[in-house]
């Protein structure tokens, strides 16, 4: 790494779901850039792998971990509070992690139908716990990953939780929906200050991401009629979002392939998007 690479030298950097695939992509690429990343995983074996291997990859010896399964919001609460030991403020912050769950619903410890606990409660919270640390920060940066299966998503908000004709597809979608709602009224309530946030759909990646639903790669697939992409190329506008000096001042955008595009036409919706953040502080127990 040389001097010339280092845009991103005593930038702290948070990346969650970044034991593999695009978010070990993005915290390598933070890294070759001089940042200190920290890696967020929730199997501690790989955590430590992966900071091993970014660091032979970059010659940067300033990575770090934090093991937390993002599923369940108690452990979402004390990764918040281990960063506020650990640091004074956050620089860059990507919410990654991420899955989808196919056939069968399933809850999460706190009760919560898995895929919106984990794809929107978990990130929802995460934000909204560190968004003092990122106060503290000269130019912070939030970057939220949806997917272009948002575009089918719907939100019922009375059945939030999928218990009736749970369909794996549907949760997913409405939960990545639900991600660039949050987005977008996070952008307007941080109006004026120095933190900007964003929504992301890195494409269709060639990850361990659904290995074993394939169904969700072919519906997407059919529905974008794109190819899959690879890791890297999926990184590449997380990367952009979280460097580059051209998006420095831009918020409460949804970007693919480092351009900003249209989202939705039901991510707009502002009176929903209120009533969207009452119903899920009242979920996560925060305000």
């Amino acid at each position: 790494m040389n001097d010339a690479n280092k845009s991103m030298k005593n930038k702290i950097c948070i990346v969650t779901g970044a034991t593999s695939g695009i978010g070990k992509e993005t915290a390598k690429a933070l890294a070759n850039k001089g940042a200190f990343v920290i890696v967020v995983g929730r199997n501690v074996n790989r955590c430590i792998s992966t900071v091993k291997s970014i660091k032979r990859a970059t010659n940067s010896t300033r990575i770090d971990y934090v093991c937390s399964d993002l599923s369940d919001l108690n452990q979402v609460r004390s990764l918040a509070d281990t960063l506020k030991k650990k640091h004074n403020r956050i620089d860059v912050l990507v919410n990654n992690a991420g899955a989808y769950f196919k056939s069968q619903r399933h809850e999460s410890v706190d009760g919560y139908e898995m895929t919106l606990a984990l794809n929107y409660l978990s990130p929802f919270l995460l934000t909204t716990l560190l968004i003092d640390l990122l106060e503290k920060s000269k130019q912070a940066r939030i970057i939220n990953v949806s997917s272009g299966a948002h575009l089918e998503g719907t939100i019922d908000i009375d059945d939030f939780q999928s218990k009736h004709n749970y369909n794996g597809f549907n949760a997913y979608a409405q939960s990545k929906l639900a991600l660039v709602l949050f987005t977008y009224e996070l952008a307007r309530r941080l109006t004026n200050s120095h933190i900007t946030v964003n929504a992301v759909n890195p494409g269709l990646v060639a990850t361990n991401f659904g290995k074993n639903n394939g169904w969700l790669r072919f519906y997407i697939r059919r529905l974008l009629k794109r190819h899959e992409i690879s890791p890297q190329e999926g990184a590449r506008t997380l990367i952009y979002l979280a460097t580059s000096l051209e998006a420095a001042n831009i918020s409460g955008g949804y970007f693919e392939n480092n351009k900003q595009v249209k989202s939705s036409e039901t991510s707009y919706d502002e009176t929903f998007a209120k009533q969207l953040w009452e119903v899920t502080e009242g979920l996560v127990n925060i305000s």
